[in-house]
């Protein structure tokens, strides 16, 4: 007995489209982009009218954002000290009295008016040491700014230990003093000069709100600051006067620009939107691959050990050890990422009570000259980790 086939379609019936088409498309992605257009539309209505955002202001003793420098004047008010944040050479010459200046940005002020005023300096460069800080000469390479050790005897960075320092290193003066140093000259310099003691420091990153917290950085700057005098933080203006500003009557680039350029650019950014959903493709969804092979993770560090071995590649083979196990210690020991290599072998040999000259060796020495000394190198920073874990 035969099955019954099935019968033909009817002539004239018409067939479903396999790709998509426009009609489809469109209602698919229609409420995405409807949810996109408010999105955008909510986005720039925030900006246009919104307030706009107060510019970060650096060592600005007001300023709670990161570049700012409201912490450490708290600090300061907390030890008693009287901290009078002036925007102008004349305010600061109507305090008057036996004060400490501190000046981290010059751009808008009266340099020969600033050279004039009595009393300590704490400068922090950029600034023009001719006038403000006589005697002191930047050398011309900058330094990079890193954790630094004092290496000097001046009290107020012997008691701060290493701070994070650099920015400009300067010659050290006749009869002055020189801290922080680096292989250019010295990042902090201390003289004597005729309106009272000048101090000079390379960059001021680590007053900062951001950097206040790490190593001897608050130590350093409530020392500097912490004199016994009233200290008057001059900052940079505002509003500076209108001579200084670009453009005619004081009038900056923004306000010379059309009042409808915002909106050209709002409706510029709606049709690159619209564009962008209009030409876009709707995705369908991910395929998993099974994999041929499962790789295992030992097998791959075997392997590239192996290559390691066949390029007698043990320079690099140590430098992989080495860096793998610093990444593991460093946060075990409670340091910061920008710890140098001196801490981190003290950290160690305090707390494993192994020899620091061999730490030091393991850690930050030259590569082994054979595979056997490869081999106990890496069987020793094992052992270290192993202590360390332990603790």
């Amino acid at each position: 007995m035969t099955t019954p086939q099935e019968a033909p379609p009817a002539a004239g019936s018409g067939s479903a489209p396999t790709s998509p088409t426009l009609r489809s498309m469109w209602r698919g992605g229609r409420l995405i982009a409807l949810l996109g257009l408010i999105v955008v539309a909510i986005a720039a209505l925030t900006t246009l009218l919104g307030p706009e955002p107060r510019q970060e202001r650096f060592l600005d003793p007001d300023d709670t954002s990161l570049r700012g420098s409201k912490a450490l004047a708290e600090l300061l008010r907390v030890r008693g000290v009287t901290v009078d944040r002036v925007d102008s050479v004349e305010k600061a010459r109507a305090l008057g009295g036996d004060r400490l200046l501190f000046a981290s940005d010059t751009l808008y002020l009266a340099t020969d008016q600033l050279a004039d005023l009595p009393g300590d300096r704490l400068l922090v460069g950029p600034f023009d040491l001719e006038q403000l800080g006589p005697g002191v000469e930047p050398v011309p390479e900058p330094v990079r700014e890193r954790s630094r050790a004092p290496e000097c005897a001046l009290p107020a960075a012997v008691a701060a230990g290493s701070a994070f320092i650099g920015g400009i290193a300067f010659e050290l003066p006749g009869g002055g003093t020189g801290c922080y140093p680096s292989r250019e000259g010295w990042t902090l310099v201390t003289h004597t000069a005729p309106t009272g003691t000048t101090t000079v420091v390379g960059s001021g990153s680590f007053m900062t709100n951001l950097r206040l917290a790490e190593d001897g950085n608050a130590a350093l700057a409530i020392n500097l600051l912490d004199t016994g005098k009233p200290v008057t933080w001059l900052v940079r203006p505002e509003a500076p006067a209108p001579g200084d500003l670009a453009g005619a009557d004081g009038r900056s680039l923004y306000d010379l620009m059309p009042a409808g350029v915002g909106w050209s650019l709002l409706m510029a950014v709606v049709t690159v939107v619209l564009v962008a959903f209009w030409r876009g493709r709707r995705l369908g969804p991910v395929v998993v691959e099974r994999l041929p092979v499962v790789v295992r993770a030992a097998e791959t560090v075997e392997g590239r050990g192996r290559l390691y071995r066949a390029r007698k590649a043990r320079a690099r083979a140590a430098g992989a050890l080495r860096a793998g196990a610093l990444d593991r210690l460093i946060p075990r020991l409670g340091l910061g990422r920008g710890a140098s290599g001196h801490e981190v072998v003290a950290a160690i040999a305090a707390r494993t009570d192994e020899d620091p000259r061999q730490v030091g060796d393991a850690l930050y020495g030259p590569p082994p000259e054979n595979d056997e000394g490869l081999v106990a190198l890496a069987g020793y920073v094992e052992h270290i980790e192993r202590k360390v874990s332990e603790l």
